[in-house]
């Protein structure tokens, strides 16, 4: 998958993780970052959980279930990290 596909997949990823978890995005570098990041979280897990291949492969429905579904699970994780020590980086 080429360096603008993962753009545009992590910035779709990104936002709809913005609105399903916070109500909002993140902004577009931000939801770019979540999106781009949950889709390696993605499809890691996709591979490793549901031995599924090359999960995350160029912009399409199923590339960005995947990437929405491991930026929902990193926000998850931060928010979870961030509850331990008090520190509030993800929310705005």
């Amino acid at each position: 998958m080429g360096l603008l596909s993962w753009i545009v997949v992590g910035a779709i990823a990104g936002w709809l993780s913005g609105q399903v978890m916070k109500g909002r995005g993140f902004g577009l570098l931000g939801d770019i970052v979540v999106g781009v990041a949950g889709g390696l979280i993605g499809g890691w897990l996709a591979s490793e959980l549901f031995k599924v291949p090359n999960a995350v492969n160029g912009i399409n429905l199923t590339s960005i279930l995947v990437a929405f579904l491991g930026a929902v699970v990193l926000i998850v994780v931060v928010r979870m990290l961030q509850g331990r020590s008090g520190r509030s980086w993800l929310h705005r």
